[in-house]
């Protein structure tokens, strides 16, 4: 058995460094000199294929560990399998920068779509798994939160590769859906 503590505790390290790892791409090129202001200005502006993706991710990434922490166990030890699953989810949240990185460089181009939404879709499906195989589950709201997160990253992985034939700079978008979702959730307007 493994303590569900030191579990968690490394999962907040490897979700802080991966959040943080996502800006590093973002970055002015070493030859970049302007002269003025309005150079400068516009060199920033054209940071923003690279920008894009970074919040994006880190929008993905936020409400995967929202969600991680939402899956709550009365266990305070957890099995082989548990733990297993749990490293292949913290192996694919280590992607997550560099899967944003090659869209970041080359969003235009189908293949890069491709492989951050299977990363993220990847990520969705074994957060799935995890919920059924999690000891001494306690059920409620935050349960139906993350499943809902989950099926939200699924649907927006798999419209992001199906927008990546017709348009692929246009298929990032479709992370704003899980992002925005909860927000939506909690702007609707309440009865009488």
């Amino acid at each position: 058995m493994f303590s569900k503590a030191r579990l968690d505790t490394l999962s907040d390290g490897i979700f802080g460094v991966a959040m943080t790892l996502l800006v590093l791409d973002v970055r002015l090129s070493d030859d970049f000199h302007p002269a003025d202001g309005a150079e400068l200005l516009h060199g920033l502006a054209g940071l923003w294929p690279k920008f894009l993706p970074y919040v994006l991710s880190f929008g993905v990434l936020g409400l995967r560990w929202i969600a991680s922490i939402e899956l709550r166990t009365r266990a305070e030890y957890v099995n082989r399998q548990y733990v297993n699953w749990w490293l292949l989810y913290l192996l694919l949240i280590t992607c997550v920068p560099f899967t944003s990185m090659v869209v970041g460089r080359f969003a235009n181009l189908a293949p890069a779509i491709w492989l951050y939404a299977g990363n993220t879709l990847i990520l969705a499906l074994v957060s799935l798994r995890m919920i059924f195989i999690t000891p001494d589950l306690e059920l409620g709201d935050h349960l139906r939160r993350r499943q809902m997160s989950a099926l939200l990253l699924i649907a927006a992985s798999v419209l992001a590769v199906a927008l990546s034939f017709v348009n692929p700079p246009d298929a990032l978008w479709a992370f704003v859906l899980p992002i925005a979702a909860p927000l939506l959730l909690r702007w609707r307007p309440r009865p009488g």
